[in-house]
């Protein structure tokens, strides 16, 4: 065994734990807000105002009731996803990553009279995403603006 190799194990099973989180308490919806992103660059929100974490709303056409069926559809859709809380207004999904189980936290918050819905998606622990959480809100507005 190369001398590196026994640190580089404990090394590796301590940033993996470290990176095990429990639900967030300090998300939802506040004053008609989503919570803000911290300062990691792992997470996106429509209400952020900085180039680093900003990421525009979600536009739908027609009822809410409709736009939230649609969106439900693509979220159950995902892989490792799970709807934790389905209020009038508000949806809060997690998605778990194949490899290491890592989960993040992605918020949606409709505005009927705009046709919007805020959006908010964040790691759960870590620094770095890698552009997951961005990319996920993506693949979700294709999905939303493909469906009828």
């Amino acid at each position: 065994m190369k001398p590196w190799m026994k640190y580089a194990a404990p090394s590796i099973l301590a940033v993996l734990l470290a990176c095990t989180g429990g639900r967030p308490t300090d998300i939802g919806v506040r004053d008609g807000r989503l919570a803000p992103c911290p300062d990691s660059p792992n997470c996106v929100s429509s209400q952020a105002s900085d180039g680093k974490h900003r990421i525009d709303p979600l536009r739908y056409e027609g009822t809410e009731e409709k736009a939230k069926e649609r969106l439900l559809a693509i979220l159950k859709g995902i892989g490792r996803s799970n709807i934790v809380l389905d209020d009038k207004h508000y949806l809060h999904a997690e998605f778990t990553s194949t490899l290491f189980r890592f989960v993040d936290d992605g918020e949606f918050l409709f505005n009927d009279k705009e046709k919007t819905i805020q959006i908010r998606s964040a790691a759960r622990s870590g620094y770095y995403d890698f552009g997951v959480n961005r990319r996920r809100m993506e693949v979700i507005r294709s999905g939303l603006v493909s469906q009828p």
